[in-house]
């Protein structure tokens, strides 16, 4: 489908917009102190092994250390950093009275006997720092090019399954086979399709040559270092996104066009005439709809052309979207009506995923079919529609519940909260108590200072609109307590206090 890459710079911040049919599709944002991580590789330092998680942690330079599970070591790469001579001499088999190594639950080496407090490894980052979580990491190195991913620890060519033509395949296999180094392996991407064996032999010689970079850089560094960043934004969006059906890509910053259009020089040098420099005087995602459309993707409900719409709700433990006919009435059969509301559910839903950043556990409550029939031809457009998202996925089939279960890979925070902070009001809850909780909760906590201390007045610090309450609606229950207690109660209202906050004591 065509589509367009529109690019804005303020400041610090980059944002980059893929927009497909004129919709906002993927919104990429990079403010410069928060960039990611995905994809750097680093010299790391072990700083713990945790046998009972079979993972470890690593320090790397960030401000937080990542963690590495066990079945994500390369052992082969353990020792990079080392001389050869010292490879040879740790690599040696164990004497025959060592005690037998322990083993994890995939029946592979116990995280213990393969790392050690102290000890220098080569990493990558694989997921970014999420919330309270450190970055992920891995040893399986993958380094990403334009038409090719080069894979020094796995001895494999894999083709992108978008190239669906059984000749051109075999003719792109052919290629990276003869071309590739021993033990190394590759990953044929969409747009090598079409591409000459001489632009293919040009992308793995500079793959090739980054990766013995890599190799010098771990000899000769010392741990924490960053042996290999990533592109930034931008270029990795250009690199990632402009295809064939990106018709054209429109910045705003000069010198951000002047880095692409060298970039493209480089690599891609028959796509430089469609990056265009922006202009005008409107800012440019005014221009091009896409702020509109950002300020949409992050509302709770999102309405559908039909008249139906979505809930979309993040939990702590996973995603949950449901699906309601609302305004919606249909002109046949309630199942037809269903049906129709359930299929231009899924497209939206599929939508928000790849716009919101939605990963981890998904959860979609499609609207109840009675037909067999038609959960199929549902769920056979949900695995369709996801065909065109970059992310990997994992859908099971619809229940009889009508419920959709399902996994997206998450590499970074979803849009919403790298947008948006905490409600500092309800701390991220969505809702306070109320003021009737808050009124009878003081009568209460009042009772309970009485018993504390017998003498003197009782004072209650309490927000204007809790203090209205206790003087209006809930005046006599007040007076009656006074009455039981014998005591003289004396609210006061104080504006800079929380909605939920309130305070009793008492004062002789």
């Amino acid at each position: 489908m065509p589509s367009e890459i529109i690019c804005n710079t303020t400041g610090r911040e980059t944002r980059l917009a893929l927009m497909e049919e004129g919709r906002l599709a993927e919104l990429h944002i990079d403010r410069g102190d928060a960039r990611g991580y995905v994809g750097n590789v680093y010299k790391g330092r072990v700083v713990r092994v945790l046998p009972g998680m079979q993972a470890a942690f690593v320090d790397i330079g960030l401000d937080r250390a990542a963690f590495l599970y066990v079945g994500d070591i390369y052992q082969e790469l353990l020792h990079m950093h080392e001389p050869p001579d010292e490879v040879a001499d740790d690599a040696a088999p164990p004497a025959p009275e060592a005690k037998p190594r322990a083993t994890s639950r995939a029946g592979q080496p116990a995280i213990q006997d393969l790392l050690s407090e102290g000890q220098e490894i080569v990493v990558q980052v694989a997921k970014d720092p999420i919330g309270t979580k450190g970055a992920r990491l891995t040893t399986h190195i993958a380094l990403p090019g334009r038409y090719l991913v080069f894979m020094p620890t796995v001895e494999h060519v894999g083709i992108s399954r978008r190239i669906d033509r059984d000749k051109e395949r075999r003719r792109l296999r052919d290629i990276v086979e003869t071309h590739r180094s021993k033990g190394a392996g590759y990953i044929v991407r969409t747009v090598c399709e079409g591409q000459p064996a001489e632009t293919l032999r040009a992308d793995m010689d500079f793959l090739e040559k980054s990766w013995k970079r890599v190799q010098e850089g771990a000899r000769s560094k010392g741990p924490p270092a960053l042996l290999h960043a990533e592109y930034g934004l931008v270029l990795r969006a250009v690199r990632d996104l402009f295809d064939d059906d990106v018709e054209r890509m429109v910045v705003d910053d000069k010198r951000l066009y002047d880095d692409i259009r060298t970039f493209m020089d480089d690599f891609m040098p028959s796509a430089r005439e469609r990056v265009h420099l922006y202009r005008g005087t409107e800012p440019i995602f005014d221009t091009y709809g896409v702020e509109a459309e950002v300020a949409r993707a992050t509302g709770r409900k999102v309405w559908l052309k039909s008249g139906g719409y979505l809930v979309i709700d993040q939990t702590e433990a996973l995603m949950a979207i449901d699906v309601n006919s609302g305004k919606f009435v249909g002109s046949s059969s309630l199942e037809d009506t269903t049906l129709r509301i359930n299929l231009e559910a899924v497209h939206e839903v599929v939508a928000q995923l790849r716009l919101r950043n939605i990963g981890g556990i998904i959860i979609i409550d499609f609207i109840d079919m009675d037909r067999e029939q038609n959960r199929d031809k549902v769920y056979q457009a949900l695995d369709e529609a996801l065909k065109k998202d970059r992310a990997r996925t994992n859908v099971l089939r619809i229940s009889d519940l009508g419920l959709v279960e399902m996994t997206r890979k998450r590499t970074q925070e979803g849009l919403d909260r790298y947008l948006h902070d905490d409600c500092p009001t309800c701390n991220g809850t969505g809702h306070i108590r109320s003021l009737p909780t808050l009124a009878f909760e003081i009568l209460r906590e009042i009772t309970r200072e009485s018993a504390r201390n017998s003498t003197g007045s009782i004072f209650v610090n309490v927000p204007p609109a809790v203090a209205d309450l206790l003087y209006g609606a809930h005046y006599a229950d007040l007076e009656q307590l006074e009455g039981q207690l014998g005591r003289r109660v004396v609210v006061r209202a104080l504006g800079h206090y929380h909605p939920e906050q309130f305070e009793v004591y008492t004062r002789a």
